[in-house]
């Protein structure tokens, strides 16, 4: 499932291709037919992104998308391709430089037109996302610390946090040495006020490089040049290769419904 920094990368492409022009919007697949109906032709204001959901304002009305396991947009310039398969949404308009753009939506869990008090409503739901600006990690921590669940479910209760997914879940408990398996109150504050800000740079960094990338250069095979899939991270789908750090075979097992990574030496309940 793709993790907040996909959806905010999004939101801010698609504010710059789209945003304050009309758009053409269609449903070949006819599962968004009467959405793109009332969108077709109106201006986006902008995208935005809270979490792992992308909102489309035109006006009054916003398109509201979350990806979920399948979902994926692709995008391009120029004539768009013949509409195949399950194509739910298509937008199409004239990009920053007058040629065509378009972007296409596939496989979304969600895809439909909301009221700003349904956006609100939504939003109400969801813990502070560390990529919105003024995002207060402190009401995640009240969660956790009242909390007996171990803290590998928590960071993935969107309730609790929004936007971190299993990768970043893995990467986060494993730079900061953190058993998954540790009941949330049991972590002292300034352990999370410490994890915070480091997700804070991690998902950011995310968003600037468009994948997710958490090992230090001291502890990858090849320190310099482009980053390769193999030295990426620290935990995450590693199981049975040797820790990084300490050289223990990398275990996995299923919480709240996905294999979590871990080394259960440097992190130790």
């Amino acid at each position: 499932m793709p993790e907040g920094h996909t959806l905010h990368r999004l939101a801010r492409q698609q504010t710059v291709l789209f945003a304050g022009r009309p758009v053409r919007v269609s449903s070949p697949q006819g599962r968004f037919a009467a959405g793109a109906e009332l969108l077709d032709g109106r201006v986006l204001d902008r995208s935005t992104a809270y979490g792992k959901h992308l909102f489309g304002a035109f006006g009054g009305d916003v398109v509201h998308v979350h990806l979920g396991l399948y979902g994926t947009f692709t995008t391009g310039t120029g004539v768009p391709p013949a509409p195949k398969g399950a194509l739910r949404m298509r937008w199409e308009g004239d990009g920053p430089d007058g040629g065509g753009v378009w972007t296409d939506l596939r496989g979304a869990t969600a895809c439909e037109v909301l009221t700003r008090p349904e956006v609100t409503a939504i939003l109400d739901r969801l813990g502070p996302d560390p990529l919105r600006r003024g995002a207060d990690g402190g009401r995640a921590y009240r969660r956790i610390a009242k909390s007996r669940t171990p803290v590998g479910a928590l960071l993935m209760d969107q309730s609790v946090l929004a936007g971190v997914g299993n990768v970043y879940r893995a990467e986060l408990l494993f730079r900061h040495r953190v058993s998954p398996f540790r009941p949330g109150h049991a972590l002292a504050e300034d352990e999370w006020a410490r994890m915070w800000a480091d997700l804070v740079v991690l998902m950011r960094a995310g968003v600037k490089l468009g994948r997710i990338v958490t090992t230090l250069p001291a502890d990858r095979a090849r320190r310099r040049g482009p980053v390769d899939l193999a030295d990426a991270h620290y935990v995450y789908r590693r199981t049975g290769l040797p820790c990084r750090i300490c050289g223990t075979e990398v275990r996995t097992e299923e919480m709240v419904g996905r294999n979590l990574y871990w080394c259960p030496v440097c992190q130790a309940v």
